[in-house]
């Protein structure tokens, strides 16, 4: 069996891979480390958990090793689509780089630039960046990139779901063209392999499972659900919790309004869980995978910030409350647990509409995964309030639209939006006032079901729905 010393690693990196405890290499480290000590471009394809990040951490601390790096010029860059993949990333070069004296700033948003730049301005060997953050700083002139060597782009397929690709490309036609590039990806999506032809040369290609394949130490049950009602889908994972032999788990919601109202459901039922989503402040989000890494939190409620890379071994379940909307997701949420070689278990919650997702999620890992649906599950209760699907739909689709708009304003000088003339101000509300049929208010003001307190305020005429602009008009 290969050790790691068969890969030709220095005694000081040994030694740090054995105080860890590693004794062999994963298939893709055995692959990917020999070719990256050879200076030579890679194109890896690896599921989630199979140590990628050692894969190309280990020689670069090896490459990295002879050279002094000078202030604001990295010798190597690496960059990540989140904030947690790029601390850890982060933590496993301090870990395995313990006997070496490289310098690392982790350069990444949600915190203060004052300290990262201080870091930059200080010289180090190896800058752990998102997109963003990365090109603010250059665009200061804080950080200078054409002393790069070694350029790794991690979760290439993340960037894609998250829009990063043009950063990506932006940033790598900052950096030397005589450079090594190392791309790692968890799937090989036409979008990717294009990408990497175009930053790639001669790469060797790595492939260590089928692409989108989920491991087999991970057992997987899908819960179909009689109906769709918010409250019954809560009573059907309250009732998988109490009954599964739950050490810890990922509980994944497809939005962050869905992580807050879970989590405010299992705080009041007694359960001991947290939050984790992309809204909260990095001090915040960092502080609670903390928190549940050292079991002080057993149940973490998340958006798909948590479904990649967060290496933590020994997680025993991972619950979907949602389907996610992409079956690649599906790979990467229940990767969170069965890994190091554990078992673990991934229970997925299914409403009557989400068929076409699971076929699509079947069709992807080519498996079909077994139903258990729950005999003794109570009949649903009237929501109160939008349903969670109205709600998330319609929060989502006016999140866009400000969003947008906010954008649009962003982008342009403010010279090229005129403000329209006083008199077209002061007149338009009553011509507003004028054409709003009288019928349409009373129909919206009205409750949709008897009984019930929810009203459908897509109804509403416009200068009801924002009063605030009115009221600033008339002033």
């Amino acid at each position: 069996m290969t050790t790691f010393a068969d890969l030709g690693l220095s005694p000081d990196i040994l030694k740090a891979i054995e105080d860890v405890g590693y004794k062999n290499p994963t298939p893709v480290q055995e692959q990917a480390i020999p070719y990256v000590l050879q200076m030579r471009d890679i194109l890896a394809c690896a599921q989630t958990g199979t140590g990628k990040t050692a894969g190309f951490v280990l020689p670069m601390l090896e490459i990295l090793g002879a050279g002094r790096a000078r202030a604001r010029m990295p010798r190597s860059l690496i960059l990540e689509p989140t904030r947690e993949l790029a601390a850890q990333v982060a933590e496993n070069f301090q870990i395995y780089g313990k006997y070496h004296k490289l310098s690392m700033a982790l350069v990444i948003g949600g915190e203060t630039m004052d300290e990262q730049i201080r870091n930059l301005d200080r010289g180090v060997d190896v800058v752990i960046a998102t997109p963003g953050r990365m090109i603010d700083l250059f665009e200061r002139g804080r950080i200078m990139l054409n002393d790069i060597k070694i350029f790794v782009i991690d979760e290439a397929d993340r960037m894609l779901d998250m829009g990063f690709i043009p950063d990506v490309e932006k940033i790598a036609k900052l950096l030397p063209p005589l450079r090594q590039t190392l791309f790692f990806s968890a799937t090989m999506p036409p979008e990717i392999r294009k990408l990497a032809d175009r930053f790639l040369k001669n790469p060797k290609t790595i492939t260590v499972a089928r692409p989108a394949t989920t491991a087999e130490t991970v057992r997987q049950i899908f819960v179909p659900l009689p109906t769709d009602n918010n409250w019954q889908k809560r009573e059907a994972l309250r009732i998988l919790l109490k009954r599964a032999d739950v050490l810890n788990a990922f509980i994944f919601c497809n939005r962050k309004i869905d992580v807050a109202m879970l989590h405010k459901s299992l705080l009041k039922h007694g359960f001991n869980a947290g939050a984790l989503h992309g809204d909260m402040e990095q001090s915040e989000r960092t502080a609670t995978l903390d928190r549940f890494k050292r079991g002080e939190i057993s149940l973490l409620a998340c958006s798909d910030v948590a479904a990649r890379g967060i290496d933590i071994d020994a997680v025993s379940h991972v619950f979907n409350f949602d389907v996610p909307f992409h079956a690649e997701d599906y790979v990467h949420r229940i990767g969170r647990t069965g890994r190091a070689g554990l078992t673990g278990t991934a229970y997925t919650l299914i409403t009557p509409d989400e068929g076409k997702q699971i076929e699509a999620i079947e069709a992807l890992i080519k498996l079909k995964i077994l139903r258990e649906p729950i005999a003794d599950l109570p009949e649903p209760q009237p929501d109160t309030g939008r349903s969670r699907r109205d709600t998330g739909a319609r929060h989502g689709r006016h999140t866009r639209d400000r969003n947008s708009s906010h954008n649009r304003h962003e982008s342009r000088p403010h010279h090229e939006h005129p403000r329209p003339p006083r008199e077209a101000q002061h007149q338009q509300p009553s011509a507003q006032h004028e054409q709003a049929p009288r019928q349409q208010v009373t129909r919206a003001t009205a409750p949709i079901n008897e009984g019930s307190d929810r009203f459908e305020g897509d109804l509403l005429p416009s200068f009801l729905r924002r009063p605030a602009a009115i009221v600033k008009e008339k002033r």
